[in-house]
């Protein structure tokens, strides 16, 4: 089948390595030329911009970093919209609710289809193939690209509402980023209180205190301090911001979503977009005193 997959970045680029593996003819555009040249030495085509992608296919993918990019890439003068092929496109990003709706309605109006499909499973995911994708917007479309959002995950129908998967993509992901933020704080105090960080996480992973980030995360980047899971810091703080301002909205009290955030926010500023969301760690070793994984800066 032809594809567009516009965003070759971190997941956007192992994504469209599996559907090209797995058979289908990829036309890509990334705003990264090298991106670009990397991607047609696997044997997919390049495009000149998103426009140019819409007119050679009828079926767009695109994975993106923020929700103005994807506003620009979907309905921009070169964008999606402006092809002549196109009927459907699906956004694998996380753009939050209102932006899906605004970006949705635009391209109905030049009878574009269109699912919001944000992603969850991070780098690794998009590698093996199993990532959780949320999907919601016209059913007979999810059904045409059911085999192909396969290939890059299991896809959970969430509803036809347009936004209603970015809404689920933001209770996952403030989900996760409380998991991690509070599994650093409590691992940093029993370090700080002289337990061994490695008994601590088998400990909490054979009781009740077990996360997704104990059982996954420490062990795989946070304990060997590689800080490379694969996900960035700018992009967890992105969706905390999306859930805060969703919640807001909606009348609903965020007292613990705001203390999260805090700390979230507290790590963009120390370590930077680009740091790997696990370094949520590092702001709270400083404060300590310790390292996880590592050796004690202070007795």
């Amino acid at each position: 089948m032809d594809i567009g997959f516009i965003g070759l970045g971190h997941m956007g680029f192992p994504m469209a390595a599996r559907l090209a593996a797995a058979g289908h003819h990829l036309f890509v555009y990334d705003t990264h030329d090298d991106a670009v040249t990397q991607a047609v030495t696997s044997g997919v085509h390049a495009a000149s911009s998103p426009r140019d992608v819409a007119d050679r296919v009828d079926t767009v993918l695109a994975s993106l970093p923020s929700p103005q990019v994807s506003h620009d890439v979907a309905t921009g003068s070169d964008g999606i919209i402006a092809g002549s092929k196109v009927k459907r496109f699906a956004d694998l990003s996380t753009v939050g609710s209102p932006m899906a709706q605004r970006i949705s309605k635009q391209l109905a109006e030049r009878e574009i289809s269109m699912l919001d499909c944000p992603v969850s499973g991070g780098v690794h995911g998009a590698s093996n193939g199993t990532l959780a994708m949320m999907v919601s917007g016209p059913r007979p479309e999810f059904d045409t690209m059911c085999d192909i959002l396969e290939t890059l995950g299991r896809p959970i129908f969430v509803s036809e509402k347009p936004g209603a998967a970015q809404t689920m993509k933001l209770v996952n992901n403030m989900m996760a980023a409380t998991a991690l933020a509070a599994t650093a704080e409590v691992v940093v105090m029993g370090v700080k209180a002289g337990l061994d960080a490695q008994v601590l996480i088998d400990v909490l992973n054979a009781g009740s205190g077990g996360t997704h980030a104990s059982r996954d995360k420490f062990p795989r980047a946070v304990l060997p301090r590689t800080f490379d899971y694969g996900f960035a810091t700018g992009l967890m703080v992105k969706d905390v911001r999306l859930y805060l301002d969703e919640a807001k909205s909606l009348g609903l009290p965020t007292d613990i979503a705001d203390a999260v955030a805090a700390l979230w926010e507290h790590t963009l500023n120390e370590e930077g977009p680009a740091s790997d969301f696990t370094s949520v760690i590092k702001p709270i070793e400083e404060a300590a005193g310790v390292v996880v994984g590592g050796t004690s800066r202070s007795d």
